[in-house]
């Protein structure tokens, strides 16, 4: 039975921990629903979840990345007032903080379509068409996930990264957009183990600060539409 109604959250700003743990409670809730419904053959509608965040500084690695792209030892770290975490999702080391969207969908994928490759593209479209809302334009770099601006040229700068983990079709884990973030901790890391691209926000490429409500809106407006969900 698919179940295409998406709980919206909004935890405002969050230690990354205690998001991460949230993630995983919330996770773990819809693959046991898939596991007793698989045991005991029931049909028991999985729940499905968008949800906005922002984080205190905080670097994190994917299962994929390399240590040495984190450029802060651990007295650099407590001086810049951020911390570090190894966790599940794919991809290489990121940047989260202030005047970040940072948006973990957990969704059942059976409740959309099986394809994890059309997962993260639709992600990314939503993304752009938010940039395109804003008058900024948005595109794909060849060979890598996310969404960057002047893709197509040596100019090309990274405006929001991604990296999921997906079990039994259930995602968690997503993407961060920068609306108004502190680019400069950027460069305590190689942001997605790519050393030779900058990393952009909407407020650079706008040169004006934007309000991160609106930016929340038209992006959780655009997600529904492109993932035919039903928000609540």
């Amino acid at each position: 039975m698919k179940n295409k109604k998406v709980k919206f959250q909004d935890w405002g700003l969050v230690d990354y921990q205690q998001a991460w743990e949230r993630q995983e409670a919330i996770f773990d809730s819809v693959v046991n629903t898939k596991v007793a419904n698989r045991k005991d053959s029931v049909e028991t509608p999985t729940d499905n979840y968008l949800i906005f965040t922002e984080h205190p500084h905080v670097y994190t690695l994917g299962k994929s990345g390399s240590l040495e792209n984190l450029l802060l030892d651990k007295e650099a770290l407590q001086k810049k007032e951020a911390s570090f975490y190894k966790i599940n999702r794919g991809g290489d080391i990121t940047y989260h903080g202030p005047g970040q969207i940072v948006g973990y969908p957990i969704l059942d994928l059976d409740n959309f379509f099986t394809d994890i490759h059309l997962y993260l593209r639709t992600l990314e479209e939503a993304i752009i068409q938010t940039l395109k809302h804003f008058g900024v334009e948005g595109g794909r770099y060849p060979g890598y996930t996310g969404v960057w601006i002047d893709a197509d040229n040596d100019k090309a700068r990274k405006i929001c990264a991604m990296g999921v983990r997906c079990s039994r079709w259930v995602t968690m884990h997503g993407f961060a957009l920068n609306v108004n973030t502190e680019l400069p901790y950027f460069k305590n890391i190689i942001p997605c183990g790519i050393d030779d691209k900058d990393v952009t926000s909407l407020e650079r490429e706008l040169g004006r600060k934007v309000d991160m409500e609106e930016v929340k809106e038209v992006l959780k407006n655009t997600i529904a539409q492109l993932f035919d969900m039903q928000l609540s």
